[in-house]
């Protein structure tokens, strides 16, 4: 009895790089897995990876031409190699060797698969395969987290026997463990090409330190039941995304979210406004400071230590106690203080005279406002309208994808720590 497989990539357009090596082999089933899944595959095989797979077999599973030459008179006309990678959801590099990241970590452009890693905005999952030593070696450990802080993502590399009969590190991901990887990154916010302003900010940041506070914060009331906002830490995370693609040293404080963690940044992950507190606190010093994630103002003042049951008398009493304020605890520094610290304002009614106050009372630089009222299902959702509110007046953007206010924040704020000398 057959059965049918999802079409979880259904009109989904995928580049996929062949390098050189025994796992190239692999490369070929890797194609059958995407299109059963109703993904369009273009292909790239690189000198190398023509010792091990032949143009015409992956041809004929792509059932389009396998480019080869970066100086193809056919491509070169319309700029080809440019539009192949642009054209793409996402470029995949299997098997990603030593040689290829390399070239990609250090911006080479000498061939046809490096020209299109660097000539493009579209995002990259790489599945290394190479000897143990050559991916444990320093420079490899070195283009890895490089090319990670970039945006690239990874799968694998997996342990196992080695072709040169070692053991250990560097064997390419198996295909569908691939397939898995690339459906997680189409799904992913990060996945999203690098939003307008990305490419104008990289390195805008390098050498500053970035922290941001994301998401909710969990206050328990007792074992299973908690206090708590309607968040989701896309808006913070994609702001932390921003940064490191624009060359900052992030660390990302997360409270409780079902998304993934960014690359290239510092994770710390918390559950309560106290512990929230603390890890921002740890952080210091920073050059820029922002609060993005949606602390609970309150928590219960004694959490039960046994679930609170259903009794005739009623439901429990419940009594609040404030939470510490963060924002404020940091915008009132007199020692440490970070050049800029930013505040978030989500407000459901007179947006831009609550988001004044706040700049003031909290000692902010700047306050990111926004309507998070029900008809604008801005919390949970990717869109986002915002209002830079700062002693100087409001500056409103149009409704956009959080990922795009997120890259605008970024370009904003690297222009005012430029031209403060910080």
């Amino acid at each position: 009895m057959s059965h049918s497989i999802p079409q979880s990539l259904a009109s989904r357009r995928i580049l996929l790089i062949v390098g050189g090596g025994v796992a190239a082999y692999k490369a070929l089933d890797l194609v059958r897995r995407l299109k059963e899944r109703g993904a369009s595959v273009h292909a790239v095989l690189t000198p190398a990876g023509a010792k091990f797979v032949t143009p015409l077999s992956l041809a004929a599973l792509c059932g389009e031409p396998v480019r080869q030459d970066l100086f193809s008179l056919d491509d070169d006309a319309r700029m080809g190699h440019i539009e192949l990678s642009r054209d793409a959801d996402l470029i995949v590099i299997a098997p990603a060797t030593a040689d290829l990241l390399a070239k990609a970590a250090n911006g080479f452009a000498g061939d046809l698969a490096s020209t299109l890693l660097l000539a493009t905005d579209t995002r990259a999952l790489a599945a290394p395969a190479m000897n143990l030593r050559m991916w444990l070696h320093p420079a490899t450990q070195r283009n890895i987290a490089r090319l990670k802080a970039d945006g690239m993502a990874f799968v694998g590399p997996n342990e196992g026997e080695m072709a040169c009969g070692e053991y250990g590190p560097g064997r390419m991901a198996e295909p569908l463990d691939i397939v898995a990887a690339v459906e997680k990154a189409l799904q992913s916010p990060t996945a999203i090409p690098l939003p307008a302003g990305v490419l104008a900010t990289s390195g805008a940041l390098a050498g500053k330190r970035v922290v941001i506070t994301s998401g909710p914060t969990h206050e328990p009331i007792d074992p299973v039941r908690y206090i708590a906002n309607r968040s989701s830490g896309k808006q913070g995370h994609a702001i932390a995304q921003a940064a490191a693609w624009a060359g900052a040293d992030v660390t990302l404080i997360s409270g409780p979210v079902s998304i993934p963690d960014p690359v290239g940044v510092d994770m710390r992950h918390v559950e309560t406004a106290a512990e929230m507190l603390a890890a921002v606190e740890a952080a210091m010093p920073t050059d820029i400071f922002i609060a993005a994630a949606a602390v609970a103002d309150w928590r219960a003042a004694a959490p039960a230590a046994g679930k609170l049951k259903k009794v005739a008398s009623g439901p429990p009493a419940l009594m609040l106690v404030e939470n510490p304020d963060i924002l404020a605890a940091i915008g009132g520094r007199k020692q440490q203080r970070p050049a800029l610290v930013v505040g978030f304002a989500a407000e459901t009614d007179d947006i831009l005279n609550h988001a004044r106050e706040k700049l003031s009372k909290k000692g902010c630089d700047l306050i990111v406002a926004n309507d998070v009222s029900p008809e604008n299902a801005v919390l949970g959702g990717d869109l986002n309208t915002v209002h830079l509110v700062d002693a100087k007046g409001v500056d409103s953007w149009p409704r956009m994808r959080k990922e795009e206010v997120a890259a605008r924040l970024i370009a904003a704020l690297a222009e005012r720590i430029g031209g403060s000398g910080s």
